[in-house]
């Protein structure tokens, strides 16, 4: 079982079939097809059956897939342990779309011209989603928002918070001050889908007084979202950061949340899986950070 075949039996995986992978990983393909063929006969089971036009994988290719990612992901960490510090290679990063937005397009452009050899790939997602990518070897790090319940972390994870962000309330013009639930006139929170830390952290802000919105409104951008509360159709929670970016609105209202608070950001990898390339990302996002001006605020006060 080489690494070869198992780089196929992902490719047709992730590809959802022989003609994408084979266009992927620039083969022809009767030779993905052969090639899948002979590690079915090498481990003695079929791995795919056929359903009409797809390919679905059989309970043996469900239990060879997470050792498959696993394989590959050691191997690429080998080649970055044996090479010099020098980062190259390939780096998969998961971001929430606040970070996308906010904190990395100068930082990012700045990495790629300290380092043109690093082929940086770029995925958004929620913090549940990114956080099931790196466990499963499908980005090698992501930049989340702390989750509430810190039991994620165990023995799999290398953490490193990078960011700290104040989470504000945003209302349409007119509404009453905000402090409390109870203070919210619109029974509508507008927010990401489920798995987004911010929206978790606003929920239980709500559940802890004994409430909760009538209904949520999922949007898959803080452009939606904002639009949306300047309508009139709800509230939402969002980082401070991010309204900068966005078009300056005379219809919308933020309002501080001090019982809220404010959230870390983390850089996460899985334990033992690291690379020169990451750690040079990492070095410029530690230098980048706020952590250390929010702790002068916070002596300071």
């Amino acid at each position: 079982m080489d690494l070869a075949a198992l780089t196929i039996f992902r490719a047709v995986v992730r590809e959802n079939g022989v003609t994408r992978a084979a266009a992927k990983l620039n083969r022809v393909q009767s030779n993905v097809t052969t090639r899948i063929r002979q590690l079915e006969e090498q481990l003695g089971t079929e791995l795919f059956t056929r359903d009409g036009r797809r390919l679905v994988l059989t309970p043996a290719g469900e239990t060879l897939l997470p050792y498959a990612e696993r394989l590959l992901a050691l191997a690429d960490e080998a080649r970055h342990a044996v090479k010099d510090a020098q980062p190259s290679g390939r780096l998969r990063l998961g971001t929430m779309e606040s970070v996308a937005a906010t904190r990395l397009p100068g930082l990012l452009a700045h990495y790629h011209q300290t380092w043109p050899e690093v082929a940086l790939e770029l995925e958004v997602g929620t913090t549940d989603k990114l956080i099931d990518r790196v466990r499963e070897f499908e980005v090698d790090a992501a930049i989340v928002a702390r989750p509430l319940d810190a039991g994620w972390i165990g023995d799999l994870f290398e953490v490193e918070a990078v960011f700290r962000e104040e989470l504000v309330m945003l209302t349409p013009r007119g509404h009453p001050p905000v402090r409390e639930p109870s203070d919210i006139t619109l029974s509508t929170l507008i927010a990401f889908e489920t798995g987004c830390a911010y929206r978790v952290h606003v929920e239980k802000w709500y559940m802890d007084r004994g409430l909760r919105p009538a209904r949520v409104l999922e949007l898959g951008s803080y452009h939606a979202i904002v639009a949306c509360v300047a309508a009139g159709a709800g509230v939402a929670v969002a980082p401070r950061s991010v309204l900068a970016l966005l078009p300056e609105s005379n219809d919308i209202a933020v309002h501080a949340l001090d019982d809220l608070g404010s959230i870390d950001t983390l850089l996460i990898w899985r334990r033992g899986h690291f690379s020169s390339a990451l750690n040079a990302l990492r070095g410029m996002l530690v230098a980048s950070s706020n952590l250390r001006d929010k702790a002068a605020e916070e002596a300071a006060v």
